[in-house]
């Protein structure tokens, strides 16, 4: 398939992109700020429910297995809740899911500190992960409003990479000091205060959320996402990328906890993070010449590469050096899978594209909490960071079989008044 290409005398599209010109964007700031309050619980949720659940169990396995529950019901809604914000629009989605994600966290709280059963653990994680608010996809979707077919769309992907990596950055440290230094269930509680006043007040950004589209063009408008094949690719894609910030999460506090310094966990956390946001910010800052389908092969084998070592750390330094280099191979990957989905996607279903992306982290990171959980029990410490070699090896592999899935779909090219217009075809089946 062929890629098209644009034209257009809007100085937008043909001056060089950058960080000051998308943020001078008319109305951006609008969102920007309340969706990055709204996003900042999602970095705290696993770590503060594999936190609680093991202080008061005393089991990493039993802390990991709630904390998937959580990503898996998340990773099965998200989608459900993007196609419902394409088709009712954001604050419609939004508002009830704060609501209930707050109820929810906060009864899991209790029956965790009260000493329940943990089949009641899982049976509160299940709304907890559901009810996840789908911020980031959101926002990346009022994004493309803004910017339509502009090269700011792949700074604007850079962008939110970094925002989502400040969030892991913060979330994790502040996460890991309410639980250790304040009381266990502090983390949970904190992230379900933050879920409330953040979520509520992106959802009154009105101005800003996508136009739903009329009815007599639901059938273009809202074709599911999930049946563009290149689409399906990068959730695998993706799920490999979970496999890493779960393997992380539990292999890093098990590590420190095993050198009596398990406030460390969140520095190294931290770190990791922290790469990741440095190459974040360095790709929205390059004028990128390579395709973005080159791009993410290149920047994946990488990242299969560092997660490979980390099993092999036996100091709290190795760590730390080895976390921020696979955390700096993270960002080209995230970015650049968010970018193809304004090529592979029609415009009325990219908000259920992204959360079936953001569903596949989370996806990946309940399974590998769950496997790193009982390979941290049952093996040696350290354990579990072979989770995030073999998740990662597995989804390169299918990038390599399936790369030219990603290419986007034949377009039509249309000039009106001196400017190309791009309008997919249709949604192509695998």
């Amino acid at each position: 398939m062929a890629s098209t290409v644009t034209t257009s005398k809007d100085p937008a599209a043909t001056s060089r992109p950058g960080y000051g010109r998308l943020l001078r964007t008319r109305g951006a700031w609008t969102f920007l700020l309340p969706g990055f309050a709204a996003r900042q619980p999602f970095a705290m949720l696993t770590l503060s429910i594999v936190l609680l659940v093991q202080h008061t169990t005393g089991s990493y396995g039993a802390a990991g297995a709630v904390a998937a529950v959580t990503g898996v019901a998340m990773a099965v809604f998200a989608p459900y809740s993007g196609r419902l914000a394409d088709r009712h629009g954001q604050r419609a989605v939004l508002v009830p899911g704060v609501l209930v994600h707050t109820l929810s966290g906060l009864t899991l709280t209790a029956l965790a500190l009260n000493g329940a059963p943990l089949w009641t653990l899982f049976a509160a994680a299940v709304p907890t992960g559901a009810s996840v608010p789908q911020v980031g996809p959101m926002v990346r979707a009022r994004w493309g409003v803004k910017l339509k077919n502009s090269p700011l769309m792949t700074t604007a992907a850079a962008f939110e990479s970094v925002t989502d990596e400040l969030t892991f950055v913060v979330g994790p440290l502040l996460a890991t000091a309410l639980c250790t230094a304040v009381d266990p269930a502090a983390g949970l509680v904190a992230e379900a205060a933050l879920t409330l006043t953040g979520g509520l007040l992106f959802a009154a950004q009105k101005g800003t959320q996508p136009e739903v589209a009329a009815r007599g063009h639901a059938r273009v408008e809202h074709a599911f996402a999930l049946r563009v094949p290149g689409v399906r690719v990068l959730i695998v894609i993706f799920l490999g990328i979970g496999s890493v910030f779960g393997g992380m999460q539990v292999s890093l506090a098990a590590y420190t906890e095993s050198i009596g310094e398990p406030g460390l966990n969140g520095i190294l956390y931290g770190v990791f993070a922290a790469g990741n946001m440095l190459s974040g910010i360095a790709c929205g800052a390059i004028a990128w010449k390579t395709a973005p389908q080159r791009r993410l092969v290149i920047g994946y084998a990488a990242l299969a590469v560092t997660a490979s070592a980390l099993w092999t750390a036996h100091s709290a330094l190795l760590l730390a050096g080895l976390g921020l280099l696979v955390g700096m191979c993270i960002a080209p990957a995230l970015i650049t899978g968010y970018t193809l989905v304004d090529d592979l996607v029609p415009a009325g279903s990219r908000t259920e594209a992204f959360t079936w992306l953001t569903g596949a982290v989370a996806l990946g990171q309940a399974t590998a909490v769950t496997v790193s959980g009982q390979l941290e029990d049952s093996l040696w410490t350290g354990a579990g960071f072979l989770v995030p070699m073999g998740g990662t090896v597995l989804a390169l592999v299918t990038l390599l079989a399936l790369r030219s899935r990603l290419a986007p779909p034949r377009t039509t090219r249309e000039v009106t008044r001196g400017a190309a217009r791009r309008d997919p075809v249709g949604v192509s089946e695998m």
